[in-house]
This record gives structure tokens, C-alpha cells and sequence, in this order.
């Protein structure tokens, strides 16, 4: 069975469009060969998408259950945030924007759900149990009546 964790940047300081090639770069990665691209990537951006992957890996595992190994990077898009305007002196007593981008970059990561003791532990019983009866029925035949 497959199990979702989700995680959410919001305000990273970087325009989306440099951000988006990273995470077009991971989308539909496996989570290990994923980190090990933002980790040697040269870009800026790479940093934080790492820290952003690192974390719902961490959600996967401890908040889903779900085995670290399965992990695939299903969904990662970037939207845009607010922007900061500045201003900037130009010819003539004139000034022009400076639109100084923000980021939201949402990361969805899926994988198999892992077996924890207690489901192996039923599942052996449940096993042990329907061995017992089809014992228990070759066993059983009918007795002779004594005379």
C-alpha cells in the first residue's frame, strides 16, 4: 500500500524560475538519487530544495510509516510569492522597480507503506492459526464404532 507526505517551503528568497529548474530536475526521482543531485548541484537554490527534500523524507518515515528506501519524488512545483518592490534611481529624476521575487516550492513524496512488528506478528498468527486447522482437519477422521 502506498502512503503520501507532503512539505511546504514558503517565502524562499529566490525567484521561481531559478528554483524551478531544481525541482524540475528531481520530479519523479527517487528520494536518494535526488538528494545526491541537489547535493552536487551548482546552484544557489540547491540548498534549500535539499533541506526541503530532507524534511519530507522525515515526515514520510516518522509521521506515514513508510520505508525510506520506496520513496519517490511524485509531485514538486514551485509557485510564485509575494514580491518586494524597491526602487532604483534612473536618467532624468526618473526610477524604475525592482521586483525582488519570492518563492512557495511544494514537494509530495510517495513510497511503501513499512511492515511494523505488530502487522508481522498478526500476520504469523493468522498463518499459524490456518495451518493449525487444516491440521486439525486432516487429522480429524471419522472413528470405527467398537463392538
Amino acid at each position: 500500500m502506498k502512503a503520501q507526505a507532503k512539505a511546504k517551503l514558503r517565502y524562499l528568497r529566490m525567484s521561481p524560475r531559478k528554483v524551478r529548474l531544481l525541482v524540475d530536475l528531481i520530479r519523479g526521482m527517487e528520494a536518494d538519487k535526488a538528494l545526491l543531485q541537489l547535493q552536487f548541484s551548482q546552484k544557489a537554490a540547491a540548498r534549500p530544495i535539499k533541506k526541503l527534500l530532507e524534511s519530507v523524507i522525515a515526515n514520510a518515515v516518522h509521521n506515514h510509516s513508510v520505508e525510506k528506501n520506496s520513496l519517490v519524488v511524485k509531485t514538486a512545483f514551485v509557485d510564485g510569492g509575494p514580491i518586494l518592490y524597491r526602487w532604483r534611481p534612473r536618467a532624468f529624476g526618473r526610477a524604475s522597480k525592482i521586483r525582488k521575487r519570492t518563492s512557495h516550492v511544494t514537494l509530495i513524496v510517495e513510497g511503501d507503506l513499512a511492515a511494523t512488528k505488530k502487522d508481522a506478528e498478526v500476520k504469523e498468527e493468522v498463518v499459524v492459526e490456518s495451518t493449525k486447522e487444516t491440521v486439525e482437519k486432516k487429522n480429524v477422521a471419522p472413528k470405527k464404532a467398537s463392538k
